[in-house]
């Protein structure tokens, strides 16, 4: 006979408490619906969401128990973009929806190698890195970039 998973319903975009558990998850893992996982205790729980969900960095899904489990982003392999005029490198970055993390000096996204060389041809700076990636969310609030449904 096997153990009853416990299931995870409901999400929040912050905790409430202290967590009772938590599960590091790259950003295209942090989209989902309906998936088991293991959490960083070993535990395995269920999630159940109404509705495919962006889970983000500091979220957390509540088990039907009551517990929490807070979302952390997962170290991932990202490219790290500098250049002299920033702000250009951004906008041409925005204009192929691609997601970004923004910092006062440096953007991040997923490696692809056609933005990478795009990004060399303009005068950027491109590296490859290992981190945690937690990109802008999108216009309306929701926190893929991608699609245009509100």
């Amino acid at each position: 006979m096997t153990a009853l998973l416990c299931t995870a319903r409901q999400y929040s975009g912050h905790t409430h408490s202290d967590p009772a558990d938590s599960l590091y998850l790259t950003y295209d893992d942090r989209f989902l619906r309906r998936k088991v996982l293991t959490c960083e205790s070993g535990e395995q729980i269920l999630i159940d969401l109404a509705q495919t969900t962006s889970l983000d960095h500091g979220g957390a899904l509540i088990l039907d128990d009551g517990r929490e489990v807070e979302i952390r982003a997962a170290p991932e392999a990202l490219l790290q973009v500098t250049a002299p005029d920033l702000t250009r490198i951004a906008w041409h970055i925005g204009n192929r929806h691609t997601p970004c993390q923004i910092e006062k000096d440096r953007l991040f996204i997923q490696v692809d190698h056609v933005i990478k060389d795009m990004l060399l041809k303009i005068g950027a700076t491109v590296q490859e890195v290992h981190q945690p990636f937690t990109p802008e969310g999108g216009a309306y609030g929701h926190g893929r970039t991608h699609g245009h449904t509100h």
